[in-house]
Formats: C-alpha cells, structure tokens, sequence
C-alpha cells in the first residue's frame, strides 16, 4: 500500500518535469536545448524529442552517426536512432550528481557528421524528496560526570540530507527528559548545529544512563526523518557512602564454636562505581580489642568468622562494629552493628562452694541440725545451669533445698552418736540437667564431736580378788579398770571409794589411784582376823555434768602358814605344854592313855595338823595316832617296865614351810588300887579344867562359825544371778577329835577343791561357786579318804 502510493506520486511529478521542459524548449530554442527532468525516474524514461527539436529528420541520424560525446561508460542518457527520442539509460541520483548543489544541471554535447554539426543539450535533474535525513551514527554516546553543572552545553553531530532547498533538514526533535533539552542553532548554508542542553543535575545513583532520541526532519511532503539514540552515560562522582543491605545484622552462634566457623556475612553496597563504589569491610575504629581477637572479617567478602574462644559465660551476645568503607579518594563509609548471640552448651560442671561449715556436730544434735550451707554455681544457663543436689552414701545427713536459689543445707536427718561412727565423709554430687548431663563433686569431713552421755563401765562387774594375808604395803594388791565410750575429758576417768563413818570402812583401810584404778593396802591384813570383806568402788568421768557408775570388789583373804599350832592339851598349871598321865600297869594293849590336843589357826593344810613322837622311852610300850593326837599302848605292861615315861610329842601343820609345837606327857605307870585313886582325884581336875576349856571352845568355835557363815551368805548372794551348773559332790566328814577346824572336799568340773572352816555338823550345806577359804587341790586326791574334817 505504501509503495504504491510513492509510484503514483513520482509519476504525477513526471508530468510535472514534462510540461516545464516543453516551456523552456520553445522560450530557448534559439540557444539551446534544455530539458528538465526528475530524479529518480524509470530506466527508459523519455527526456525530449532530440531529433525534433533540433529540427534534424529522423532519417538521418543514423547515417550522421548523431551520438552524445563524453558520456561516461555507463551514460546516463541515449538517443534513439530510430525516432530522435533522447531516453533515460539508468537511475539518475540528483545527490549524487550534483551533491549539494541548489540547482543540479546536466549539460550533454552531441555531434551530427556529415556535416559536422555540435549541439548542446542541458537537461536540469529536478530534486525529489527521495533522502530521509541521516545522521554519521545510529548512536552517540556521551559521557558526562554526575558533578556536571545545570546550563552545560554539549554540542551533537548533525544529520545529513542529500535533498536539497526545502526537502533539507528543516528542524531536530529531542525525545522527552527531565534533565536535557535541544537547541539548534543556523550555521549557513542551511546547515543547524543541534546542542544538547543539561538543565538538570545529575544522579549516576539514579539513573546511571540516559537514553535520548534526536530526530532530523526534512521539509518534505510528506516529511522524511532520520533519528540517531544518544546513550548518555553519567560518570560517577564518590557522592554516596556505602549501604548495608540490611537494617540489622543478627547472628547465632554456639560456644566453644570451631575456629573459622562462618558468623555472619554482611553486604554492603556503593552506588558510585569504580573505585568508589568498590567496598573493604573492617571493625569500627572504637570496637574492644579483646572482640577483636574472638572475631575477624574478611575485607573483600565480609565474612565474619570465629578466631578465639566462644564462651557464653563470658558474654552471652556480643555487638561488633562493622565499618564498609570506599576506595575513593576520599573515601566514604557506613557504620553498622552486628548483633551475635551466643546459644550456650552444657560445657561447664556445677561449681560447689562451701559457704559456712561446722567441722564438728554434738552427737545429742537434733534432727534438722545444719552442719554447712553450700552454694552450688552452675555458669551455664537454662536446663544447663539447673542443678540438684545429692549425698552420695548412705549417711545421717540429707541436702535441704535453701530459699535461696541454688543454696543447700546439710541437716541431721536421724539421731547421732559418736560412739558408733565419729567421722562422716559426705560427699555432696551436683549434678545439671543438661544433655549429656554434667556433675561435679566435693567431700567434706564432719566430726561429732562427743557429748558425755556414756558412764564409764567397769570391764568386770563385780570384782573378785584373792589375796594372801599379811601383804604389803607398797605394790598395789589388785586393780579396777573402767572405760567410758565418749572422748576427750569425757572418757577421762578417775576413781575413789567412797567412805563412811563405819569404823569398818574399805576406805580406811584401802587406798585406790584415782588415775589407774591401783588399789594400794594401807595395813596388812590377816586372815584370822578378817578372811572376805567388799566394798564399792566409784568410776567418774570429766564430763560436764560428769557421770559416774560402781561397782562392787569382793575381797577374799587366803591364809598363809603364819600361826604354828596351839597345844591345848596337857597344859600345866605354869601354861607349858606338859602333863602327867597316870595308868594302872594292868591295862591291856590298846588302852587309850590321853589324847593330845592342838589348835592352829590357819586353815586347809595349813591347819591340818599331824602327830608324831619325837621322843619315848620305849617305843614298844606306846603309840601315837598321827592324825588324831591319841596314845594308846601298844602292848601289856610287864615287870621289867619302867614305871615312869616320858613322851615327847610334836604337832606339826602342813604349810607349805611347816610349823610345829611339842607337848611332854609324863606316862607313870602305878599299880591298880593307886590308879583309881588318882584317877578320881584327876577325873575331878579334868572336870574343872575341862569345863574351862570347853567354855573357850565354846566361845571361839561360835565367833569362827559366825564369820564363816557371813561369808558364805555373802557368796550366795553374789552367785545367785549366776547360771554355772556346777556338779558338786559333797562327801562325809570323818569324826575327827584332834583340832577345832574341819574341812570339806569337792568337785566342781575338772577340778577338786577343799572348803577349810569351822566344825559343821555332817548335812551342813556348802553352796557352789564360792571360793571363800578354799584352796584348789591336785588331781591326785580322788578318793572319799582324801577328804577330812578337823
């Protein structure tokens, strides 16, 4: 559609080109021919009637060989030899004949021969709007820094139009900007120099580049145009500090995180470009150096990573100063903040603090009773630092939670007591609830320390000490012992006996060492005088109030061979152990002459005593009984008899060093009548010394029963909470006339013993178990016969 309207267009200026011609033909014919014709016409195009109007007959132009002189090899014209018709041979460019030229003429020179004929033909091309206005570019780019002035001109190339006269470029057209204008201005020859105009300051941060079209505009009909695109490219001034992408920079971090562990990366931006636009990130000037070696940044990437030891104990967050810098000459920076938070781990044990600490606890304490306060610290935070308390071992003592957080009590949880445990290792264990969970643990050492609630106890209760008569006075005779289970003063015991005013009192005669429990004889003492006494001994502590307990010592004296034997009978009218018997010389063998009587105080052997004849006359006449002091004789008297004999017999005990007394018994042998005679006479004295002697016997043999029947009630009441079985076999006393003591043998088990005391009628009872007056005989008695009673 388009291109036909152009066809119709040039065809309609063709016929304008036509009619001029003619009229210029017929006003100039007279000098020459002169055709007019457009540009831009068709190949074959009729220019004029050469022939005609040259007024030369068609007929001859070929015989006058008529042709166009210097046309180029390639002419733009030809003529027709056949009809005189000049034609158009190829495009005919007005721009490019005559370039600029206002008026573009064509002058043709032609020859006839025969004859020489010259004639000259000027065709005139007319201009046609066929050229659009071009500029030397499709784009031009300008450079202009953002710095720029408003009002600065900068000057652009012009278009181009071949066309000339009105189809010229006529006017430029600037496309629409805030910031240009155009202006344009005349420069001759109907040439306009377009200026670009900045009315506007420039922002390279805004708008890095514009884009601006000029338009040339031609004056034809229609008008043709040509555009060229100016790319304006602002050149950056450092005028902007560089942005952080981000308003707030927030991190995350686990402690203890590995060296070079990535924290944070941070970005910032520079609009201006180049060097100033190029960023190097680094910490603030004012930023603490101890962050400083936790953390570094990368200047080109801003990586920030880990280079020191994480510790949330230490800081729980940490606020670095990060600084983005330019490369400009005067360089631009931004400050920003990063906040990193640091998540902690269950990397620290509970810490246990002994704040107050009994090192000693009464053993009376009641139950609740503090020993130590503690604190238990654990720097970790949240399920991490929360941390309970346990004692280990199975003790007395439990962990009470305080009111304050993360402080404890360690109570008495039941009754002390020193005497079964005096010293407790507590160990208290704290334990986190962190994952994995983390403990930690502290021993402590708590004393209980003693309190006087034990008496002292007596390792024997009651005592029982034998000793020989007539000790000494120097050496403890026997000792006590006690113990007291507390400690200290409390266990330091001390002993006394305690006095009365009975005359009798052990305290008087004995003297005990309140250090040691030594008992020291402050008199000797003697078994005939005294044979068992007890009394109490007194055990006291140093405790405050001090306790005390006793404890019954029963004494038993043994008898030692200290009291050689008594001749009772004879006894002379001077005390001498001398006697005269008088017997009938008719008596028969056998006869009972007298008996010899002999006391010894000592018992057991050594009151057993023995007769034997030291000295006779006649050791044919007379016998001695040696246990029962008899004189018997031994055969008839005869004739030859002498009637006076002299007997001299010693009484000797069975002490270990025997003691002995002798006795004279003068035997006067008389005749019957005599005997009787004396005999009453002597059976009268007899009577009356006899009545005296039994009375002595009387009294000694009542205060010798006395005694030992005290002693034997006293032994049954100490044994009667005894359960020894014992297996006694009590055998019958001998009638034994010769002294006034007896004694009994028993067994008890595997021993034999001898029970020494007063005369007792036969059935008298001995009660097992009691050791007073008895001696402990050899196996080597087993028979009845061993056993005598004197």
């Amino acid at each position: 559609m388009e291109q036909s309207g152009r066809q119709a267009r040039i065809e309609r200026w063709r016929c304008v080109a036509f009619m001029v011609a003619l009229v210029t033909f017929w006003s100039d014919a007279s000098a020459q021919i002169r055709y007019s014709i457009s540009e831009e016409v068709k190949e074959g195009s009729v220019v004029g009637n050469i022939a005609k109007d040259l007024g030369i007959e068609k007929a001859t132009l070929k015989d006058r060989e008529y042709r166009i002189v210097g046309s180029s090899a390639e002419p733009l014209f030809h003529v027709n030899m056949d009809d005189g018709i000049l034609y158009v041979s190829r495009k005919v460019d007005r721009e490019e004949i005559c370039e600029r030229s206002n008026a573009c003429i064509i002058n043709l020179k032609t020859v006839l021969e025969n004859p020489l004929e010259i004639h000259y033909v000027a065709i005139e091309v007319i201009d046609v709007n066929d050229h659009s206005p071009v500029f030397p570019e499709r784009e031009k780019r300008l450079e202009i820094f953002e710095s720029t002035s408003p009002g600065a001109r900068f000057q652009l190339q012009p278009a181009r139009d071949p066309d000339g006269g009105q189809f010229s470029i006529q006017q430029y057209k600037l496309s629409h900007s805030d910031h240009f204008r155009l202006e344009v201005k005349e420069r001759g020859e109907d040439r306009k120099m377009p200026f670009l105009i900045l009315q506007k300051q420039l922002d390279r941060e805004t708008m890095r580049e514009h884009k601006l079209m000029l338009t040339a505009v031609d004056g034809g009909r229609p008008a043709r145009s040509g555009t060229i695109e100016i790319l304006i490219e602002v050149l950056d001034v450092n005028d902007n500090s560089p942005v952080f992408t981000k308003d707030v920079y927030s991190a995350v971090l686990n402690e203890n995180a590995a060296h070079g562990t990535l924290v944070v990366l941070v970005n910032a931006t520079d609009l201006d470009e180049g060097a100033n636009g190029e960023i190097v990130y680094s910490f603030g000037k004012e930023m603490d150096m101890s962050v400083q070696k936790l953390f570094n940044i990368d200047p080109g990437t801003g990586e920030v990573k880990v280079t020191g030891l994480i510790d949330f104990e230490e800081n729980e967050s940490y606020e670095i100063d990060i600084q983005a810098s330019d490369k400009g000459i005067i360089p631009l920076s931004t400050d920003k903040t990063v906040i990193i938070k640091v998540i902690d781990l269950n990397d620290n044990h509970p810490e246990i603090e002994v704040t107050s600490f009994s090192k000693s606890v009464p053993e009376d304490s009641r139950i609740g009773t503090t020993v130590a306060l503690i604190s238990v610290n654990d720097l970790d935070s949240g399920a991490n630092g929360k941390v309970s308390c346990i004692l280990r071992d199975d003790v007395p003592f439990a962990i009470s939670p305080s009111l304050q957080d993360n402080m404890y009590a360690i109570v008495t949880k039941s009754q002390l007591d020193r005497e079964e445990q005096s010293f407790y290792e507590l160990t208290i264990v704290a334990k986190d609830t962190g994952e994995p969970s983390l403990s930690s643990e502290k021993t402590i050492s708590v004393v209980v320390s003693d309190v006087n609630d034990n008496r002292p106890q007596f390792l024997l209760s009651p005592y029982t000490f034998y000793m020989t008569e007539n000790n000494g006075l120097t050496i403890p005779i026997f000792s006590v012992r006690a113990s007291d289970l507390d400690d200290g003063d409390n266990a330091h015991i001390s002993y006394h006996i305690p006095r009365d005013s009975s005359r009798d009192s052990a305290g008087l005669i004995l003297n005990i060492n309140s250090e040691n429990g030594d008992i020291v004889a402050l008199k000797s003492f003697d078994f005939e005088t005294l044979k068992t006494f007890h009394f109490q001994v007194v055990a006291t502590d140093s405790g405050t109030p001090s306790l005390s307990s006793n404890v019954t010592v029963n004494v038993f004296i043994l008898d030692q061979n200290d009291n050689a034997p008594v001749i009772l009978y004879p006894v002379s009218s001077n005390g001498s152990a001398e006697g005269v018997e008088e017997i009938p010389r008719n008596v028969n063998a056998g006869h009972l002459v007298t008996k010899v009587r002999a006391y010894d105080a000592d018992i057991g052997y050594n009151g057993w005593l023995l007769f034997s004849l030291q000295e006779v006359t006649d050791h044919t006449l007379f016998g001695l009984d040696r246990y029962t002091g008899q004189i018997r004789t031994l055969r008839s008297f005869t004739e030859t008899d002498e009637a006076e004999h002299k007997l001299v017999i010693l009484v000797k005990d069975n002490g270990n060093v025997s003691l002995s007394a002798t006795a004279t018994v003068i035997v006067k042998v008389v005749e019957p009548k005599e005997a009787f005679a004396a005999s009453d006479v002597k059976s009268a004295a007899k009577d009356e010394e006899g009545n005296d002697v039994t009375f002595y016997l009387m009294i000694t043999l009542g205060s010798v029963s006395v005694l030992f029947i005290i002693s034997i009630i006293v032994l049954i009441a100490m044994q009667c909470s005894k359960t020894t079985d014992y297996t006694s076999k009590y055998l019958q006393e001998t009638n034994y006339d010769g002294t006034l003591c007896h004694s009994i043998q028993y067994r008890s088990g595997d021993k034999r013993y001898m029970l020494v005391g007063p005369r007792m009628s036969i059935g008298s009872t001995i009660v097992p178990g009691s050791h007073a007056n008895t001696l402990v005989l050899p196996d080597r008695r087993r028979t009845v016969d061993e056993v005598r009673q004197f």
